[in-house]
């Protein structure tokens, strides 16, 4: 692998360099850099400029208004959307449910869903999960009975993020009871505002509710909602998923958190008359993580490679989604270790808009608990790291 870039490589690395600084907007920057929670408007609002650009959704087909990109260019604009604090797409909509509807729906539903998921005029969360299938996600029992032109919908999703913003919700749900259970899945999407459908929220660890129950009681869908053939849902939940944990990777972010850890770490006395980078202990665990996010880095590479000449991720990205997720567990571990006591005082409102009252620590020093806090879902959600060693110990190892 070479990974030198050319001249137009560096003109188009150049070109995104300038975009981001001339249009993504400071006040959402500035909470980026400080720790402040982004709210649902901050997200879309990004998106659009993105749209607009015509750079908000790379990985997607050009006919469906992808960019066109080679594997390098799609690598350049993570890479500084990542440098710069710059938020990707909401990830269910754009590259979760989208890829589902265009590799398998039909063009009517191309043609109704796919334009504005592009344009973010439309929020989607997922439906995978349930309060007995969470990892075994093939045990669901959330039901989809057919009467007549609809569905009727009965059963709970659960650690569905972000679901209080959404519009609709693509779910996996059993169509049929008298097969294996991975046969009798179907894979449909329902709009939120339908009678019978409620939102519970769940509160995490960091104190935020993030995640909610959703709750179906005798939900009306129509068939049209139906993405494919029934019973074949999970086949297309898989490439869904293998799309999610590649995605859970995210090298950019945990390089821009690294810059960030060091710079903080030259400027924390280490309380013998130096700084911890003079701490040969701290040094070695933050070289050890630099040198895992690196070699990350060059997986991904690999795998988006693939991805770039039509192959759907295969068992790859569970050693993206393991590797990846465990790296940024460990470098929040090295901020609390830097923040130190400042990290203590769990004071999650300090990092909302409009909090005036007496700062904890210097900066966001006091973040780094709330981070840390809601990051320790990352090894589970998106099926859990025990299960993604499981897939690769069958699909690579052969055992």
């Amino acid at each position: 692998m070479n990974a030198d870039f050319t001249a137009e490589e560096l003109e188009f690395q150049k070109e995104v360099q300038d975009f981001l600084k001339a249009e993504f907007p400071q006040d959402i920057k500035h909470k980026v850099d400080n720790g402040i929670k982004l709210e649902k408007d901050d997200f879309v609002r990004w998106q659009k400029i993105l749209y607009k650009k015509g750079w908000v959704a790379p990985n997607w087909p050009e006919e469906y208004g992808g960019t066109g990109w080679t594997p390098t260019q799609k690598y350049i604009f993570a890479l500084e959307m990542g440098l710069y604090g710059a938020m990707e797409p909401v990830a269910f909509g754009v590259k979760m449910v989208a890829p589902v509807i265009y590799t398998y729906g039909n063009e009517e539903q191309k043609k109704r869903f796919l334009p504005d998921i592009l344009q973010s005029n439309v929020w989607w969360c997922q439906g995978y999960s349930e309060p007995n299938a969470g990892s075994d996600l093939a045990s669901l029992k959330t039901t989809a009975v057919r009467e007549g032109d609809h569905y009727i919908v009965n059963g709970t999703k659960t650690w569905n993020t972000l679901g209080q913003y959404a519009d609709w919700i693509f779910c996996l749900v059993r169509t049929d009871n008298t097969v294996k259970k991975q046969e009798g899945i179907s894979f449909l999407l329902i709009d939120m505002k339908t009678p019978g459908i409620k939102v519970s929220p769940i509160v995490l660890l960091d104190g935020e509710p993030e995640v909610n129950e959703v709750h179906f009681d005798n939900v009306k869908v129509p068939v049209e909602n139906l993405v494919g053939e029934e019973n074949k849902g999970w086949t297309y939940a898989k490439v869904l998923l293998t799309h999610e944990r590649t995605n859970i990777a995210q090298v950019p972010n945990s390089k821009l958190k690294l810059q960030k850890l060091r710079k903080l770490a030259a400027n924390t006395a280490d309380g013998y008359g130096g700084t911890l980078l003079d701490d040969p202990v701290f040094v070695r665990k933050l070289a050890e993580v630099e040198i895992q996010v690196l070699a990350l880095e060059f997986a991904e590479l690999r795998t988006l490679a693939a991805v770039s000449v039509g192959k759907a991720p295969g068992p790859e990205s569970s050693i993206l989604k393991i590797v990846g997720t465990e790296a940024t567990q460990f470098i929040d571990e090295l901020y609390m270790e830097v923040a130190a006591y400042h990290s203590l005082p769990h004071v999650p409102e300090q990092f909302t808009g409009g909090f005036d009252g007496e700062q904890v620590g210097k900066g966001s020093a006091a973040a780094s608990s709330n981070t840390y806090f809601n990051n320790r879902k990352k090894s589970v959600y998106g099926g859990s790291n025990e299960i993604q060693k499981n897939i690769i110990s069958k699909a690579v190892l052969g055992l």
